[in-house]
């Protein structure tokens, strides 16, 4: 079964967060797009479509905002 649904739906929702002043949402949102792509792996869905995963814990720190991972072709409404 393809996941890929599931990283667009989360992305748009990841998008949507921070465009709109939502740090807190867009934070849960990136740990959720990160488990996901632990959980379904590589094997399901190719790395060049989610981008590479993390083994580690997020050092990016709480003050910089969650980067989404490319969408080609997706518009926000």
């Amino acid at each position: 079964m393809r996941h890929d649904w599931v990283f667009d739906v989360l992305s748009d929702l990841l998008a949507y967060a921070t465009q709109n002043g939502l740090p807190r949402l867009a934070a849960k949102v990136s740990e959720t797009i990160d488990e996901a792509r632990r959980e379904i792996g590589p094997t399901e869905i190719g790395p060049t479509e989610i981008g590479p995963t993390e083994s580690g814990p997020d050092e990016s720190g709480p003050d910089e905002p969650p980067q989404a991972p490319p969408t080609p072709g997706r518009r926000m409404h």
